[in-house]
């Protein structure tokens, strides 16, 4: 059958090959009727082409369609070959200056902050890196794909509308020039039928509904072949479709990801082929196993041909986009064929039947048409305007199609409003011809049905379908606000009725949310449900900023500005006449003023907080003074018919309700009324909501008589009784014993005094106050930062953003504040210059209450610390402009010196709680607010003026008659010395001496200087009072102070008495311990310090005393005392690693023995430091894991460490551990025995050992021997060698017992196998961590060019130490036999013997490890040696031996290039020796080594090159004999090289040892040589390799576009959606997506868990490119997230590119993160952030 099948291909193609593009296209241009022939052609070939099998074959399908379908197409269009008609056509065509460029999904696009029009003009990358803009303030995002660029758009920019590339194609022709003149006529008429013809063929294709009968093509032949074809949805999961998929077509669950993917990128797939019965089964299962839930996935069985017709109809419109590309003309064309109208009248056009289909299409065919769009209909400016207008008349229709369509907003045709109505000559053309203002908000208000009696929103209790419906029609607003973004610079009378006429729809929708959601106070119960009402809030919110642009587009014209303040009035009439009927009028009288009001209570009625018609009028009024057009036609507007109680009735309720859930009256309405009140003070709303409200009053206040309005506000605030009846506030405090009512009444009281003090205080709006924009913003950011300093983020978070995402803070910021650049961590921070102190308003409107607290706090503090007094007294404040100027009356009323009198009075009779301090700090501060009023009334009085502010007079009046009150000055002076208001003294002096500036002032505008001296006198002597006082607190605090340290010295005195032994004891501990590093001292300047060899130096053994951190019992380091161990951390590396390619081998065959110099994996330990007894630390363990097993039982979460691995978190410092190390005393001093004076050189060490080796090896053969043969051995023996002596074990049972448990979890981990203390490799792993850790170790402080010791952190020093003891004494708790044998095995490799047979070459052993293995497990030998050679001796010959094969190594494998640099042809003996030495190599080698001349050259290498073993060669000596180093190497100095060899008893010239020992080193070097291995490997230089980073791309910017470009690895050549970089080894992976998902270990991980354990053995770092934000990921469970270490101008990082500031690599944030990974920290940071973020926990990390 598949023979059959593969022939059958070949055929086809075969006879489709042998089509002949020509021949058909020269029949097409002799044929009558053009569409018959093409058409016919297509009929019979595309089903030959497209969908032949179940599975698509795109490559194949585009080859033939080439060849056989459009080949014949591109031939007529030109006619002739297009190889050379399509260049001509690009030759004649002037390049297009807009660059059109369509957004990719994730694409960085770039908005310049200065020069954009509206923050929807955006460039792609090429273009604006090629513009002025790169120099501007920029803001890059992420494209949600679909939109274009607009370089070359000269009305999208202020300037700079050309990129440099785009720039060339403006020549100086007229820009209206028709395109088709530079195309020959008969190619327009070519193009017109063929663009005619295909174009229609692919409309009709795709919005075809019959499923068995196709448009105008008759079926060839009728095959039995369907698809069962699947859609995609935006309702249904992943894997709800991956699981349907695998009952329904039986497919593997790869399979199944991969139909679900390409659904999800294309929007449908085939996911069966075959007959009609066969295909409609599949689709029954799938529509009944998704129907359960939510609707059904939709399903749809198709013919074959269908499909292959619908496939090469996107193929077509594809091919028409790149043909108009050519050029202009055809361009043009292409838009007159598909906007030219068919026979069917309206909306028959090609281009809006496509629209009007547009939610019926699948995802894949929606972005091909919307494609064409982009490229034909909006590049040409002509026909953009003609889309336009159809698109505006569609508009409601398409607005439905979408509500209806579940595909999200950037699949809809709908979604192209932002490129047409963003265009301001569009905008404005669409307003005044096809009134689209009107048409949007007719749209909008139609899909909000839900209304109350009264005709308002309701929002009660939304359905799922309809909140998603609500979410969609808010897209309307956004349209509604692109229209309005850009404000016509000239009007036409067509556009004012027009903009009014979409005024007056506007204020109907504003009408509906008038009153919208109404509470009333719940009493008695709780409410049982909290009502919906953030529908409510999110409508308020979408339309803040479209209230505040149409206000904006009044400001502009005088005539609208009028027309909408009338209409506004009107509605807001309407609104009202429906509230207040039926509300009883009662008369308010107090201090002879009396006022008819309604009876109303908020605490009892119904009220809203939503009233944006009263809000709007608030703007239009301040407008009308702004603009000044109340004082420039005050006969065109309504001012006196205006009703100012009426005007502030809802306003005001509205604030009462919030000083009344201030005071805690509506607690029983829940949350809901909570989270309304925060929204509406809050940033996002205020300027529409709370802001308008005050606006309102103010406006109200400046229009009737302020006593009236005071008298209101009592009765609303209902405290209108406490303050009209005298001592009514005094029986109600001692009648009313409920504390709760007078608490609430208080808070009442002060909330009515801040209102007041907003209403006067807040004139910082143009057109309130004398004031521009600027000293708006300039005020919001200093009282931002009297809290604190702020981030730059924070501030523009806690400032009103206009419709263009600015708060316009950069431009004043620096007048007002500070910035400090950030640390290492931490952000830059701005903080509030001095001289702006002086500005802030304790009462400031947009401070929360504990925003107010804070700020208190702060600038007291601050005045302290300048020695100020403590008093924040009321800024000045600029002049009310002149329709609000009588607003300040309300200050000197007689109603305000009533209320102010009263509290005062309550304040001097001081009695009970019927007052509270913070009602007294509001009265001192109104009374400070008057004063200034007064004084800067006078400062600025001209000569006819007369002062009508009288406040001083009036507060010097005491009261009427019958009760005869103090007057407020005098309870002022009276308040100065009451012992209880200590807080607000400072401020009561500030006033009064404000009292007495103003009087002088009103003096000397009239004479009387005695009245003057007075005051003088009477002030100076409160001053000096003051003085006095101050000093004597002053006096009185020293003393204190003294007293105090007297005391605490005397209990120290008595505390040494009462327990001087223990002093003595720590002095005499103390002394010697200096007096160690005193004896030391000479040892260091007479003789040199040596670590190891026969010369080493004795240092005298020092008492290790330490601490159990569980029971704090102290204990010394001994052999035999019970095991004292640290808590360490174990994990395999490959920081060093040179070779992360590397295949890791089976571990239960793989041996270790000999490290490779790539070091791609080793294992490294770390510890914390902390000391634990082995058996705490035991029981704790134990804790833990019982702990875990009945967490696990109850909740299935991970933890930050995992017990089943051994992994527990230090009980001190919880720090991520999996084992711990015994703590040892110096091992090698235990197995050093006799030292006889005779020590042989290296060649004999050798022979002798040779020998050892030999009867070793002899002895283990020995079961096949005899015994006569036994004897012969035994006489041949090495002198003085026992190999049955077994040497005694000196430690304890705990403590060999904490040596088998660090060794085997070294093992374990280290090979990733399970535990087994029998295996022979248990002791190499141990050897092999402690060589590993050393060399990180060497290279993090050659890396940070510190020096060897005198560096290293106590954590890391005590962890090399026991690590090094812990590794030599480990042989003592292994098997004898096995060390030995690898013993044997390890010198072999550098000293061969016939035993041994294919070791490692020289080349491929990494020294260092080499060494550590061989010095460690030597003792097994040496042990049973009674000849009297030192096992110093051994260390020494040893390491002379890895040294003299190290040379040899890099001598092999250095590659000099002999360039003439700084060459010294010194000819020292050192480089004559190296030469000599060199050339003996390449004797061994025959001449596969290059020739080198130069001394000097291999003897730089060379010291280069053993540089780094000799560092680690002197830790490790250093840390297993304990000689202290020698102080040159504890300071980075010259001649490190020297000091080093010195104190690893070496020579200077390192030549010397080949010298000394040159019998038989010239053999060794020569077996070494001759290995095949080497001469295959004489070329080629190793490199260490550090973590990665494109240190060249130092803007986020550049580094994003080196990376975006990166494709996903597996899907098909697309662009990756989630694309990270490994920051280790710079792989470029695709996280989070199911097509680069792999099976690790049995289980399906993501990209880069994956990419860990090849990379960094299960550890890695990476960064997520299109968030910003690196992760740290180690095995499946743990990872977390750092920050970057991108910074924008600001110091701070912005992950997740929300803000959008251009970012930079600061370098020190990458050094942190670069030294976490090479100090093994990652784990343990991702410990650390998992136990303080409990959310981590739950993350699947291993899916990233």
């Amino acid at each position: 059958m598949a023979a059959d099948l593969e022939a059958e291909v070949q055929a086809i193609d075969k006879s489709l090959l042998e089509c002949s593009a020509e021949e058909i296209a020269v029949k097409w241009l002799q044929a009558n009727d053009l569409q018959k022939e093409v058409y016919q052609h297509l009929a019979y070939y595309v089903p030959k082409i497209y969908c032949r099998g179940p599975n698509p074959a795109p490559q194949r399908e585009d080859m033939l369609a080439q060849h056989v379908l459009l080949g014949p197409m591109e031939w007529y269009l030109c006619g002739e070959d297009p190889a050379f008609g399509f260049p001509k056509l690009e030759q004649a065509n002037k390049p297009s200056h807009l660059c059109g460029r369509v957004f990719k999904v994730g694409e960085p696009t770039y908005s310049c902050r200065d020069c954009a029009v509206d923050p929807t003009c955006v460039l792609c990358m090429e273009c604006f890196l090629g513009s002025i803009h790169r120099e501007h303030r920029y803001r890059m995002t992420t494209s949600g794909g679909g939109g274009f660029c607009d370089c070359g758009d000269t009305e999208a920019w202020k300037e700079g509308p050309y990129c440099q590339k785009h720039e060339l194609n403006t020549s100086e022709t007229p820009e209206e020039e028709d395109p088709l003149v530079h195309l020959p006529e008969d190619m327009v008429a070519r193009a017109y039928n063929i663009f005619a013809i295909t174009f229609k063929y692919a409309v009709d294709i795709l919005t075809w509904e019959k499923e068995n009968e196709l448009p105008g093509l008759e079926m060839i032949e009728k095959s039995d072949t369907y698809y069962c074809m699947l859609f995609n949805d935006e309702v249904h999961t992943y894997e709800q479709v991956i699981y349907t998929l695998q009952k329904a077509v039986n497919c593997t669950q790869k399979e199944a990801i991969g139909f679900a993917t390409t659904v999800d990128r294309d929007g449908r797939r085939s996911v069966r082929y075959g007959d009609f019965q066969y295909c409609d089964q599949a689709k029954s299962v799938i529509v009944r196993n998704t129907s359960r839930q939510t609707k059904p996935l939709k399903v749809q069985v198709m013919h074959s041909s269908i499909v292959a017709h619908q496939s090469f109809g996107l193929k077509l419109l594809t091919w028409l986009g790149s043909v108009i590309g050519y050029s202009d003309g055809l361009r043009r064309i292409l838009c007159q064929v598909g906007l030219q109208e068919g026979p069917d009248g309206e909306n028959s056009s090609l281009v809006d039947k496509l629209m009007l289909y547009d939610s019926k299409l699948w995802k894949g065919a929606r972005n091909v048409y919307h494609q064409l769009f982009m490229s034909s209909l909006l590049m040409d400016l002509k026909y953009k305007k003609l889309f336009a207008i159809r698109f505006a008349r569609n508009y409601e229709r398409l607005q439905s199609d979408f509500m209806k369509d579940d595909h999200d907003r950037e699949f809809s045709i709908a979604d192209l409003s932002i490129q047409i109505f963003t265009v301001p000559s569009l905008a404005r053309m669409l307003i005044t011809e096809e009134n689209l203002m009107t048409t949007i908000i007719k749209t909008f208000m139609d899909h909000l049905r839900h209304r109350d009696i009264q005709g308002r929103f309701q929002f009660e209790r939304y359905t799922a379908l309809q909140a998603f419906k609500f979410r969609r029609v808010q897209s309307l607003i956004l349209d509604l606000k692109y229209v309005l973004i850009s404000k016509p610079t000239e009007w036409s009378d067509e556009l004012r009725h027009k903009f009014l006429e979409g005024f007056d729809a506007f204020l109907e929708l504003l009408k509906c949310m008038q009153g919208m959601d109404p509470i009333t106070r719940q009493v008695g119960q709780h409410i049982e449900m909290e009502p919906e009402w953030e529908a409510a809030f999110t409508l308020q919110m979408k339309l803040t900023l479209v209230i505040s642009m149409i206000q904006d587009w009044c400001a502009l014209d005088e005539k609208v500005l009028i027309e909408a303040y009338k209409k506004c009035l009107t509605v807001l009439m309407q609104c009202h006449s429906g509230f207040t009927d039926g509300e009883q009028p009662i008369v308010l009288s107090m201090c002879g003023h009396s006022v008819e009001t309604i009876r109303y209570c908020v605490s009892q009625e119904k009220v809203s907080i939503h009233l944006p018609v009263s809000r709007l009028l608030a703007g239009l009024h301040v407008l009308l003074s702004k603009t000044e057009v109340a004082y420039k036609f005050p006969e065109l507007l309504p001012l006196s018919e205006l009703s100012p109680p009426m005007l502030i009735e809802h306003p005001l309720r509205c604030l009462v309700l919030c000083a009344q859930v201030h005071a805690g009256m509506w607690r029983r309405n829940g949350f809901s009324l909570v989270n309304q009140i925060y929204y509406y003070h809050n940033v996002k709303c205020r300027r529409e909501m709370f802001d308008k409200d005050i606006v309102m009053l103010q406006t109200g206040v400046s229009m009737m008589d302020p006593n009236h309005f005071l008298m209101i506000m009592l009765s609303r605030f209902e405290l209108y009784q406490i303050f009209s009846t005298p001592d009514y506030g005094k029986r109600f405090s001692t009648e009313n014993t409920n504390k709760d009512v007078v608490q609430q009444n208080n808070t009442l009281i002060e909330e009515m005094l801040y209102l007041i003090i907003m209403i006067v205080g807040e004139r910082f709006s143009p057109g309130i106050g004398q004031v521009n924009a600027t000293d708006e913003i300039k005020r919001e950011i200093i009282h931002q930062l009297s809290i604190r300093p702020m981030a730059h983020s924070e501030l523009v978070k806690a400032l009103p953003e206009d419709e263009n995402r600015e708060t316009g803070m950069e431009s004043v910021i620096e007048e007002v504040a500070c910035f400090k650049k950030p640390g290492l961590t931490g952000r830059g921070l701005y903080e509030l210059k001095p001289e702006c102190a002086r500005n802030f308003n304790l009462y400031f409107y947009h401070f929360s209450r504990a925003e107010q607290s804070k700020a208190e706090e702060a600038q007291r503090k601050l005045k302290r610390q300048n020695r100020e007094d403590t008093a924040l007294p009321p800024p000045a404040l600029p002049p009310f402009c002149p329709l609000f100027a009588s607003l300040v009356n309300i200050l000197q009323s007689d109603v305000m010196l009533c209320i102010m009198g009263t509290i005062l009075q309550w304040a001097v009779e001081h009695n009970g709680y019927a007052w509270s301090e913070s009602m007294l700090q509001r009265v001192l501060h109104l009374l400070g607010m008057a004063l200034q009023e007064e004084k800067q009334h006078l400062e600025n009085l001209s000569e006819e003026n007369v002062v009508t502010f009288t406040f001083t007079q009036k507060i010097s009046r005491p009261g009427e008659a019958p009760n005869n009150s103090p007057s407020i000055l005098a309870m002022l002076e009276t308040l100065q010395n009451a012992p209880h208001l200590e807080v607000h003294k400072d401020m009561i002096r500030w006033i009064l001496k404000t009292f007495n500036t103003i009087k002088k002032l009103r003096e000397s505008s009239s004479t009387s200087p005695v009245a003057e001296t007075e005051g003088n006198i009477m002030e100076e002597s409160s001053r000096d009072k003051d003085k006095a006082e101050r000093k004597r607190k002053a006096e009185i605090a020293r003393l204190r102070r003294e007293k105090i340290m007297a005391q605490m010295s005397e209990m120290q005195r008595h505390f040494i008495n009462e327990n001087k032994e223990l002093f003595q004891q720590t002095l005499e501990e103390l002394d010697t311990s200096t007096s160690g590093v005193h004896e030391n001292s000479p040892v260091i300047s007479d003789a040199k310090l040596t670590a190891l060899g026969p010369e080493q130096t004795r240092v005298a053994e020092h008492r290790q005393v330490v601490m159990c951190i569980l029971c704090q019992e102290e204990q010394e380091v001994k052999v035999d005392s019970r095991a004292m161990v640290l808590a360490a951390f174990i994990q395999r590396s490959t920081v060093l690693s040179k070779n992360r390619n590397k295949i890791t081998p089976d571990p239960d065959k793989y041996d270790p023995l000999f490290m490779h110099p790539d070091l791609s994996c080793g294992t490294h330990t770390g510890s914390c430091g902390h000391i634990m007894h082995a058996h705490c630390w035991q029981r704790y363990f134990d804790a833990v894991q019982a702990k875990e097993q009945r967490r696990q039982q109850r909740l299935r979460v991970h933890t930050s460490y995992d017990v089943e691995n051994g992994e527990f978190l230090c009980p001190l410092c919880e720090c991520l551990s999996n084992t711990v190390i015994p703590l040892l005393p110096p091992p090698r001093v235990l197995f050093n025995r006799l030292d006889f004076s005779g020590q042989p050189n290296l060649t004999q060490w050798i022979k002798t050992i040779s020998q050892q080796i030999k009867a070793l090896y002899l002895l283990r053969d020995e079961d096949c021997a005899s015994k006569s043969e036994e004897m012969c051995i035994f006489l041949q023996l090495p002198e003085g060698f026992r190999p049955d002596f077994k040497p005694k074990n000196p430690y304890s049972e705990s403590i060999k017992e904490m040596l088998t448990t660090f060794g085997t979890a070294t093992y374990k981990v280290g090979l990733k196998v399970h535990p087994n203390e029998e295996d022979p490799r248990v002791p190499i792993m141990c050897w092999g961590s402690c060589a590993y850790t050393i060399q990180t170790i060497e290279r993090i402080l050659a890396d940070e060019d510190k020096p060897l010791f005198g560096h290293l952190p106590c954590r890391q020093d005590d962890c090399l130490t026991s690590l090094t003891r812990f590794a030599a004494a480990h042989w003592t708790v292994s098997s004898l036999s096995a060390v030995q044998g690898h013993f044997c095995t390890l010198l072999a490799s550098l000293v061969p013997n016939e035993k041994n047979g294919n070791l490692p070459c020289i080349l491929d052993i990494d020294m260092f490890h080499l060494l550590v293995s061989l010095v460690l497990s030597f003792p097994a030998i040496h042990c049973q040696d009674f000849s009297g050679v030192s096992l110093g001796t051994g260390d020494l010959h040893l390491f002379h031996l890895v040294t003299m094969a190290h040379i040899v190594q890099i001598l092999l494998t250095s590659s000099t290039e002999e360039n003439g640099m700084d060459q010294e042809n010194t000819n020292s003996e050192e480089e004559v020796a190296v030469l000599t030495l060199y050339k003996f190599l390449c004797q061994c080698t025959g001449s596969a080594l290059k020739e080198i001349s130069s001394g000097w050259h291999l003897w730089r290498n060379l010291k280069a090159g053993i540089m780094p073993f000799l560092r680690c060669s002197a830790l490790f000596f250093h840390y297993l004999n304990g000689v202290p180093a020698p102080s040159e190497i504890q300071v980075n100095g010259t001649n490190q090289f020297e000091h080093l060899c010195s104190y690893l008893s070496l020579p200077n010239n390192l030549t010397c040892l080949f010298q000394e020992n040159s019998d038989i080193l010239n053999t060794l070097i020569e077996s070494w040589c001759s290995n095949n291995e080497v001469k295959r490997y004489l070329e080629g230089k190793r490199h260490y390799f550090c973590i990665f980073l494109p240190s060249r791309v130092n803007t986020y910017n550049g580094f994003y576009f080196f990376l975006l470009n990166k494709r996903c690895p597996k899907s098909g050549g697309d662009k990756s959606r989630a694309p990270t970089l490994c920051l280790v080894c710079g792989t470029m992976l695709c996280s989070q997506s199911y097509c680069c998902q792999t099976e690790l270990e049995g289980e399906d991980v993501g990209a880069c868990t994956a990419h860990t354990y090849t990379c960094g053995s299960g550890v890695g770092i990476f960064l997520r490119v299109r968030e910003c934000q690196v992760l740290f990921l180690a095995g499946k469970t743990k990872g977390c997230f750092y920050p970057p270490p991108y910074l924008d101008d600001y110091g701070e990082t912005d992950q997740g590119l929300r803000r959008g500031n251009p970012l930079h690599l600061c370098k020190e944030r990458f050094k942190k993160i670069q030294k976490l990974w090479q100090q093994h920290s990652i784990t343990e940071e991702i410990g650390h952030a998992q136990e303080a973020n409990q959310t981590l926990v739950g993350i699947d990390w291993q899916h990233l």
